[in-house]
């Protein structure tokens, strides 16, 4: 017997109804129950938004509902999106693939009913639209551009010599935002020093500053909690601890004199969070990007490196520094150690030092590789 779920067709289509035009109430039913039971399984509004969003696109491209969609319409979306003035990376288009395959997948699990619900209406059912022979194959642990790589220290300092230039060029062009950038210099500060991610940094507040009784010389800022970490398959937000590290250590001052000088001026009373704007609300990570885009352009860096790119500097220049694998991830949040180690770009000069310690032991003192 085939039991009826929350989202089937009986519960979202509204019964007795005649609809002059019944294929765009049924599409919108579609999404709806689509919409709940995805929301069932806990994942956030805007993942259920963007993957409705993506339906919508391609019905708006093959102009036909999902009923009659097939390999065919799928394998011109991606390819109309591949060939446009700014083609999609290859992980989107597995990403389409895989969202569009959930949705029919959906469509067609008799237990919701809308394969009856199509054929009774008009004649068609959703059939498969991506399948082995003409989706995307994962073959790569890392897919993504390779002109996004973390930035050397050099680049690091001028990020921030062109970040901390701003508020005074501001105010001597008489115009408003010198508290902004000085609050913009002060994130992408914490978050090379940290290493969060944007969304983690603007949900900080207040009180995820913390003392290390182990590391006392850094004060309030001895470590940090990230409590809004990324999460996966509608999981709660993953939590973690950041501990300051010693290479790092000029991020108290930093802290200290945005929390005890600059952030007051932005008469944020009771606000929690640590990065406010001037209009006393949270940060978004949104206007954390920007404030990249902005000192990435001042310093003259390369157009592709993005805000996530100083994360991956983070995990790049930890290692450098010689903290083992295992503290690197748990400071980051991976799951795996793969995923860190995707992250890292070391330089020729530390390999050198490994390969110098490394002839040393085998060889001793006699050995040159000049």
């Amino acid at each position: 017997m085939i039991i009826e779920a929350p989202a089937s067709a009986s519960l979202v289509l509204a019964p007795n109804v005649v609809h002059l035009d019944p294929a765009p109430a049924v599409f919108t039913a579609m999404k709806d129950g689509w919409a709940r039971q995805q929301s069932a399984r806990f994942l956030r509004e805007e993942t259920i938004g963007s993957r409705l969003r993506l339906m919508d696109r391609v019905a708006g491209f093959t102009g036909l509902y999902p009923w009659q969609w097939t390999p065919a319409e799928g394998e011109a979306f991606i390819a109309a999106l591949r060939s446009g003035a700014t083609p999609i990376q290859l992980s989107t288009a597995r990403t389409y693939e895989v969202t569009i395959s959930l949705f029919v997948e959906y469509l067609r699990d008799p237990r919701y009913g809308w394969a009856q619900v199509c054929l009774d209406r008009f004649g068609e059912a959703p059939q498969v639209v991506f399948h082995e022979g003409n989706s995307v194959i994962h073959t790569a642990d890392y897919e993504g551009d390779p002109r996004r790589r973390p930035l050397t220290y050099d680049e690091v300092q001028a990020l921030f010599d062109a970040a901390d230039a701003r508020p005074k060029r501001v105010r001597g062009q008489g115009r408003k935002g010198t508290l902004t950038a000085l609050h913009d210099a002060a994130t992408l500060k914490t978050i090379y020093a940290y290493g969060t991610r944007r969304t983690e940094s603007s949900k900080l507040d207040l009180v995820d500053l913390r003392r290390n009784r182990k590391a006392p010389q850094f004060g309030r800022y001895g470590m940090m909690t990230v409590r809004y970490g990324k999460s996966a398959g509608g999981a709660p937000p993953r939590r973690r601890t950041v501990l300051t590290i010693p290479e790092m250590d000029w991020i108290v001052d930093v802290l200290g004199e945005w929390v005890g000088e600059i952030r007051p001026h932005f008469s944020p009373g009771s606000h929690p969070a640590l990065w406010v704007t001037e209009r006393v609300g949270r940060l978004s990570p949104r206007s954390i990007n920007e404030a990249f885009f902005v000192a990435r352009q001042d310093a003259g860096l390369d157009e592709h490196l993005d805000l996530h790119c100083l994360r991956h500097s983070y995990v790049t220049h930890l290692t450098e520094f010689g903290y083992p694998a295992r503290f690197v991830q748990e400071q980051v949040g991976h799951s795996h150690a793969a995923t860190t180690a995707i992250y890292m770009g070391v330089s020729d000069e530390y390999r050198n030092t490994l390969l110098e310690g490394s002839l040393k032991r085998r060889l001793g003192d006699d050995w040159d590789l000049g």
